[in-house]
């Protein structure tokens, strides 16, 4: 099954505003393809022109600038571009509705439709679930799941511009595959791949080669009196008399 997690940054928080000149805009998008709950490592990422100013509260959080943004592409520019990445697979995000609002909002500005809530699978709502009562942040359940161990700076996202689309993109993917069971499932399809393959082997027993030198006997003349005795005692059929020396 083929899913595209994905984030966005944006201006703001009100896609929707009723006066135009205040609507927020997406400024920069990341989104990750998984394949079978794995990463494929096909990504799709862009920095928009939001064709607006961004405060600068919100430059703190993600560190694009309203000069920077203004030399990159529109999104009428890239959403063909986005949206061939994207193809009919699912949309996986956290807090799903704040993304789905900004994507929708922009679709529309460009007359291209928009996509229903089926289309959207909801991280924040999976976490909350499994972990009632707990803090379910993306940074929080990369904590809980110890991302750093993949390589992922999360001391980082705590300073000034330290969230970014495609970091938080990559940082999903991998919370979503662990909220989804899918490094244990991929265990589990390899010891079961690895155990058909050892059955399938021919099996092969190797005789062991003699000692050049034989090792010295640890056992004493007494020892050996007493275990010939015992012996003695199981009879003509004992195993020992077979195959013990």
């Amino acid at each position: 099954m083929r899913e595209i997690v994905f984030d966005t940054e944006t201006t703001g928080t009100f896609p929707d505003h009723p006066e135009p000149r205040e609507r927020d805009r997406i400024v920069e998008i990341g989104c990750v393809e998984i394949i079978n709950l794995e990463r494929t490592g096909r990504e799709f990422h862009a920095y928009v022109n939001p064709e607006r100013g961004v405060p600068e509260e919100v430059v703190r959080v993600h560190g694009l600038t309203g000069e920077f943004l203004s030399r990159h592409r529109k999104f009428a520019d890239v959403a063909r571009e986005l949206l061939d990445f994207v193809g009919d697979a699912p949309l996986v995000a956290h807090n799903a509705a704040f993304d789905q609002s900004f994507l929708n909002a922009e679709l529309s500005r460009c007359d291209l439709p928009r996509h229903g809530n089926d289309r959207f699978v909801d991280t924040l709502a999976i976490a909350r679930k499994r972990f009632p009562g707990a803090s379910c942040s993306l940074d929080a359940l990369a904590r809980r799941f110890q991302l750093d161990r993949y390589g992922f700076d999360l001391a980082a996202r705590k300073g000034p511009g330290g969230h970014g689309a495609l970091i938080d993109a990559r940082i999903l993917a991998e919370v979503y595959l662990q909220l989804r069971g899918g490094r244990e499932q991929r265990l589990a399809f390899d010891v079961a791949v690895a155990a058909q393959a050892l059955s399938e082997a021919p099996i092969e027993y190797i005789r062991r080669a003699a000692r050049p030198t034989p090792l010295t006997a640890l056992e004493t003349s007494a020892e050996a009196e007493a275990h010939a005795a015992f012996v003695a005692k199981l009879g003509p059929n004992a195993l020992w008399l077979k195959y013990g020396t």
